[in-house]
């Protein structure tokens, strides 16, 4: 199969679910670090939607677990309806955050399309957390913490319901990859819902190649292959313009193996670049790094391989 050589770039620039300000202009970030040109170059037909727009941040406290629910709702909603514009049109999205609660509108829409196009989901979570909060288990409120566990659909309902069916995905759609910082009643919460982690440890010991055979283990002609990429994913080393940095992820070979093992599947058709945030990096350092991996993801390797 061959993997969509057509990209929509998708600005979302909000920070409204995070806990420090600036992940909003992580899509300029990426403009400026030149995601575009460098996929062009890479033979990738690619358009500039520019950005969407949403609700200003109030920077307020949670009220009943949440913060900023109804402006989180607003921009999800906003993200959920132009991501399904591009995938009804044969294009591949990609959405450029933003904080990572954007994945709900971003995954529910993609699991709508796998819906009408009779397609089996497979979502990658890179993410140093699991997002799989709730109001309840939640230390902060925020709600970039949410994700995944709302498109199971555990959330608010104004949440959980805007991909037009709960839940939106099954957890055993979704495999998670560098997980190394998860809230204590979030990880009681994983193990229940059987979400398939591969944590840090696992990737010490069994290795990214194995960990990766895993991740995309049975994937077929039928299947939809979402990648939602926080920059956290990356060890702070490398990756420092980040709100949430967790020291001890991926090597930067470990990260670009994982970037060409998913291309190497040529069934990546839809994905989120999250949590970019600039004002916390150094002179574009972590968005220079972020477009050397999309780069691996479409195709550029190390090697010449035939």
């Amino acid at each position: 199969m061959t993997q969509l050589r057509n990209v929509s770039l998708i600005g979302a620039p909000t920070d409204i679910g995070a806990g420090a300000r600036g992940a909003s202009m992580g899509p300029e970030a990426m403009r400026v670090a030149g995601l575009a040109e460098a996929l062009r170059a890479r033979g990738v037909d690619v358009v500039d939607r520019g950005n969407l727009s949403g609700p200003a941040n109030p920077w307020l406290p949670p009220v009943e677990g949440y913060r900023h629910l109804s402006e989180v709702v607003a921009w999800n909603q906003a993200v959920h309806e132009a991501v399904y514009a591009e995938l009804k049109t044969g294009r591949m999205p990609m959405l450029l955050g933003g904080d990572h609660c954007l994945g709900l509108g971003s995954i529910s829409a993609v699991a709508r399309h796998c819906r009408d196009t009779g397609k089996k989901l497979r979502v990658l979570w890179l993410d140093a957390h699991a997002d799989f909060n709730t109001s309840v288990l939640t230390p902060s409120g925020n709600i970039h913490g949410m994700p995944v566990a709302c498109l199971c659909g555990f959330g608010p309902q104004e949440l959980i319901e805007i991909g037009g069916q709960v839940p939106a995905i099954q957890a055993k759609w979704v495999r998670q990859i560098g997980i190394r910082s998860v809230d204590e009643g979030e990880r009681r919460f994983v193990h229940e819902q059987d979400l398939e982690v591969f944590d840090m440890r696992f990737i010490d010991e069994m290795g990214m190649r194995h960990t990766m055979e895993l991740a995309l283990a049975t994937l077929d002609d039928h299947t939809h292959l979402h990648v939602s990429f926080d920059v956290d994913f990356l060890d702070p080393v490398m990756a420092p313009g980040v709100g949430t940095t967790v020291p001890g992820g991926p090597t930067y070979r470990e990260a670009h193996l994982c970037m060409e093992m998913i291309a190497d599947t040529g069934r990546m058709a839809s994905m989120d670049l999250m949590e970019l945030n600039p004002a916390l990096d150094e002179k574009n350092r972590t968005a220079l790094v972020a477009l050397d991996l999309i780069e691996s993801l479409f195709g550029k390797s190390t090697l010449m391989r035939k």
